[in-house]
């Protein structure tokens, strides 16, 4: 008993310290489980383009050379939606730099692919290209940069710490809520509040264990003295490639016909190399990038080549991280179950805040009506 109460203490610690945040991550989380077809909806009129007349010579060239020239600093370019149709802009990730740590310099550029006429532009910082571009960047820094992306990992910790707690505090409760024998007694908002938090965790707590895992995973990066180092540090002037984007990019494809790209990243800096992600064709996309084409960006020539089913199984593991995280492996069913699961850290921090109030109040009541039982009555 004495290990339960404790257990308990620092689970409704970590949920009253830590809720807020886990709140606005569930819900950042929620809405971009379906980032693109919102950014689409969005903003359908400025990424939809005409055929042209003519077949344009090297669009993904001319992108490039436009990219560089207006960002001659830049860490590095992704095409962000290799699989455009042909109707499609193009989306660009910029990867910036301005030596500041408190700021997560990504950007995003959207091109007519035809015409080389850009479309949106700007910064993840600013609602300028997209809200769900700003929203994305919150979600895994709260906009602050390095140090945020190390405060959301921290907090997805103690939300996995939360769930170990709960799971340790409530588990003569699993296997009557999944059995679907537990029910909510509506008889006031404590008891309300009570059951919710029992069943929303219970039913919760397999994927919000991997969801939150996955996200402290990826966020490896931000504990990394070398991220911090060079996030501070100006980058260099771009290196710009010979070849053009378009023959790496056709070369990459020819190298692994069966590859379906889902990431192309274009280097602007000599250290960097072109490089191909994406799932094979009939793969699972719960695999994720694990396949990919990496070529030297100055002479074409093959750098790796590497297919998921020859990777280790801790590199096959890890790259299940971001389709497990993000919940696109699954087509709608689950997309609509990850929006869902987004909503429970919010709800079970509201019914968790609601459960210590109650607790933090019974004392003061037992203590009235006893004073109250002791008064004299006069006769």
């Amino acid at each position: 008993m004495k290990l339960t109460r404790r257990l308990f203490t620092v689970h409704s610690w970590l949920g009253l310290v830590t809720g807020l945040f886990l709140l606005l991550l569930g819900l950042s989380g929620s809405v971009l489980v379906f980032r693109h077809e919102l950014d689409q909806f969005a903003n359908r009129e400025v990424l939809t383009v005409k055929l042209p007349t003519q077949i344009v010579a090297h669009p993904l060239a001319r992108c490039y050379q436009t990219i560089t020239s207006r960002y001659p600093n830049l860490d590095g370019i992704a095409w962000l939606n290799p699989d455009a149709g042909p109707t499609d802009a193009y989306d660009f990730r910029l990867y910036l730099n301005d030596a500041r740590l408190f700021t997560y310099d990504l950007g995003l550029i959207s091109f007519d692919p035809y015409t080389g006429t850009i479309l949106r532009e700007g910064k993840s910082a600013d609602f300028t290209p997209s809200y769900i571009e700003w929203l994305f960047q919150f979600h895994f820094s709260f906009q602050l940069g390095v140090p945020g992306a190390a405060i959301t990992a921290l907090f997805g910790l103690t939300m996995l710490a939360s769930l170990l707690t709960g799971l340790v505090i409530y588990r003569k409760m699993i296997w009557k809520v999944l059995t679907f024998r537990a029910r909510i007694n509506r008889k006031n908002w404590r008891t309300i509040s009570s059951d919710l938090h029992r069943i929303v965790g219970v039913w919760s707590l397999l994927l919000n264990a991997v969801i939150f895992f996955t996200g402290f995973w990826m966020n490896l990066f931000a504990f990394e003295t070398k991220t911090w180092r060079t996030e501070q540090m100006p980058t260099k002037s771009n290196t710009p490639m010979i070849l053009p984007a378009d023959v790496l990019y056709r070369q990459a494809r020819r190298l692994m016909p069966d590859l379906e790209p889902s990431y192309v990243y274009l280097p602007t800096q000599p250290e960097r190399k072109f490089s191909l992600r994406g799932a094979l064709k009939d793969q699972w996309t719960l695999w994720g990038t694990g396949n990919s084409v990496t070529l030297d960006q100055q002479t074409g020539k093959l750098v790796q080549m590497s297919r998921l089913s020859e990777l280790p199984f801790g590199e096959r593991l890890e790259a299940t991280f971001f389709p497990l995280h993000v919940g696109n492996y699954g087509g709608l069913p689950v997309k609509i179950l990850y929006v869902l699961i987004g909503l429970t850290p919010g709800l079970l921090a509201v019914t968790g805040f609601l459960l210590w109030w109650r607790r933090t109040r019974k004392p003061v009541r037992s203590a009235s009506v006893k004073a109250i039982s002791m008064k004299p009555v006069n006769g």
